[in-house]
């Protein structure tokens, strides 16, 4: 995205019924970029818009509360919930939950399906940052990706188990190669990489970095 776009955002924010929503295709047969700008839509929220390649608002984060908070929603520009994700209280490391459900109770009450589980390394001494994502299909679970960054940066890679990077997180630069400010990034998706997913597991990145 051009910087002019960028700047566009700061208008988005107080006018987002004015923002242009693409179709929501949760997969691509092709490379895809999305800009992050972590900030909300929201007035007073706090969370993060993603942005396609044409400047378009295809997803935004919000938890309606204040950083840390630990429940954060991924919704479509409308503000319809398309995932919720849990930060559970461990003492010595962190993990989160993603559920394919708009209704979520500590209870249980209501009915729900796990749709992934993030575990953070729980090692405090390393500057790098590791997690492992465990996914679910049905009753069938397995841990097929991880997240690798750095404790004090917004920038990491998603991988698969054999090591290749589904997804890269970077500060987006201008065309001429300047950096934007540290609360936009560049994100790239391989093909076929559910982008729901990826943006969820950004969603949980920024959440480990203090920054929902």
């Amino acid at each position: 995205m051009a910087s002019s776009k960028v700047h566009c955002v700061q208008e988005m924010a107080a006018a987002c019924k004015d923002v242009p929503c693409c179709s929501l295709d949760r997969t691509s047969t092709k490379r895809e970029s999305f800009t992050v700008w972590m900030k909300s839509l929201i007035m007073q929220g706090k969370g993060c818009t993603v942005f396609n390649e044409d400047g378009e608002v295809v997803y935004r984060m919000d938890n309606y509360d204040t950083r840390r908070s630990r429940k954060v929603y991924l919704m479509d520009l409308q503000g319809r919930v398309l995932f919720t994700i849990i930060k559970r209280k461990l003492r010595f490391f962190g993990r989160w939950e993603g559920y394919k459900s708009e209704k979520y109770s500590a209870s249980g009450s209501h009915n729900k399906r796990t749709w992934f589980r993030v575990r953070k390394d729980c090692s405090i001494l390393k500057k790098s940052l590791h997690c492992d994502v465990t996914t679910f299909c049905g009753k069938t679970q397995r841990s097929c990706y991880s997240i690798e960054g750095f404790t004090d940066k917004l920038e990491f890679n998603i991988k698969n188990s054999i090591g290749s990077v589904l997804a890269e997180v970077r500060r987006k630069q201008t065309t001429s190669g300047v950096c934007l400010g540290e609360d936009v990034l560049a994100l790239v998706i391989e093909p076929q990489v559910d982008h729901s997913l990826i943006v969820a597991l950004v969603a949980v990145y920024g959440s480990i970095c203090h920054r929902m």
